[in-house]
């Protein structure tokens, strides 16, 4: 097998699913702003917080009597604190089919083990069945796109307006990269490390007015620690929407987030980045359909997801290989692709099938996953020599 090494490479390497790379004319000037060395409560620094509130609101199209808070620890902080401080009035479904649904399965299961607990798992690739979630007496947890196995929800049908529970949903490689059904979401969590390509640790909740009800009526059974309560949210006019903390911030970070909302804003927002990661879907799309020994993990294209793309091997030279032999050829892949500074992180997620992994989010151009096509031809190539 003989590939060419192609001769245009990706004018941004950057494919990797989390952090994801920044938006398109990102450069550290935009910084420069950032009032650092200053206490996070009060004065410019708390402005800049809730400036970052008020545009995520606009940015997502929120409905107006939603509400939005900054949380510590990414997304696994937002979802932890959710579960633990909201977890327990009455049975819950819980929803998984990658490795970072599990963990909110795993803790439900094993740590607050809550009364009348059902868990609905799928392997990598398969969505589960949320036709059976209890939508007229439990909570539902699930992910709306499965960042490592490249599985999303295809629509929120499932989910009554008249639902006797609260919906949590852990949203973070979908949040800003596709449209969201707002008013079947009583919680949803994500960072702004994903769609958004901010930096690391920062979580966002964003709560309808029936989960702050949930916040202000009810007490869990077990305790729960400072970092991951949520009670005060409950509260409608609480200082966390107005760019209080439950810890202290990042407010580099926080002006990276901003500059990145504005941005949003000059696309158009979500309905804007939504066609961006559109875009740079189809344009992979076009390469697996002609290439041969790649296919896409998750079968059904109903269930696909568009930003963290995931592909495994399809062709007849790995057919027989172990899963072991098939992971020495990504990471071969990844290692050439990284040498030729043609593509950075496009191995799966470790847990996942051997194969790649293409984060096709927002701040992604499509002309740079166009140009990836070749290179990742020329790499299969090379890596199948051994």
């Amino acid at each position: 097998m003989t590939a060419p090494k192609p001769t245009l490479r990706p004018a941004d390497p950057r494919f990797s699913s989390g952090p994801t790379k920044k938006r398109p004319g990102w450069e550290f000037s935009v910084l420069a702003g950032a009032p650092l060395g200053r206490t996070h409560r009060g004065g410019a620094p708390k402005a800049r917080l809730a400036e970052a509130l008020e545009r995520t609101h606009a940015v997502l199209d929120l409905p107006e009597d939603y509400t939005v808070a900054i949380l510590p620890a990414s997304d696994t902080g937002a979802m932890e604190g959710a579960l633990w401080s909201m977890i327990g009035a009455r049975g819950v479904d819980v929803f998984s089919c990658d490795e970072f649904g599990r963990r909110w399965t795993v803790d439900l299961r094993d740590e607050l083990k809550p009364a009348g607990l059902s868990t609905y798992e799928a392997p990598f690739g398969h969505a589960p069945d949320y036709a059976r979630a209890d939508v007229a007496s439990n909570d539902l947890v699930f992910t709306w796109n499965a960042t490592s196995a490249g599985v999303v929800i295809p629509d929120a049908d499932w989910i009554p307006d008249d639902r006797a529970g609260l919906t949590i949903c852990d949203a973070t490689s979908a949040a800003f990269g596709m449209h969201l059904p707002w008013s079947k979401l009583d919680v949803t969590t994500f960072s702004w490390q994903k769609c958004m390509g901010g930096e690391a640790q920062h979580g966002v909740a964003v709560f309808s007015p029936r989960a702050r009800r949930r916040l202000r009526e009810f007490r869990p059974s077990w305790p729960v620690p400072r970092i991951l309560q949520l009670f005060e949210a409950g509260d409608d006019n609480a200082a966390i929407y107005e760019g209080s903390t439950i810890n202290t911030p990042s407010l580099l970070c926080t002006e990276d987030y901003l500059d990145a909302l504005k941005w949003a804003a000059r696309e158009g927002g979500v309905a804007g980045l939504a066609a961006r990661t559109e875009a740079n879907f189809a344009a992979l799309a076009d390469w697996v359909e002609k290439t041969a020994w790649v296919d896409w993990l998750a079968k059904d294209p109903a269930v696909r997801s568009k930003t963290s793309a995931t592909l495994v091997f399809a062709g007849p030279e790995l057919a027989d290989k172990s899963e072991d032999e098939r992971w020495a050829v990504s990471r071969r892949m990844g290692a050439l692709l990284d040498r030729e500074a043609a593509a950075f992180d496009v191995i799966p997620h470790p847990k996942a099938p051997a194969g790649l992994r293409i984060w096709c989010g927002p701040t992604v151009d499509a002309d740079d996953v166009a140009a990836l096509g070749p290179w990742l031809d020329w790499a299969y190539a090379e890596a199948m020599k051994g």
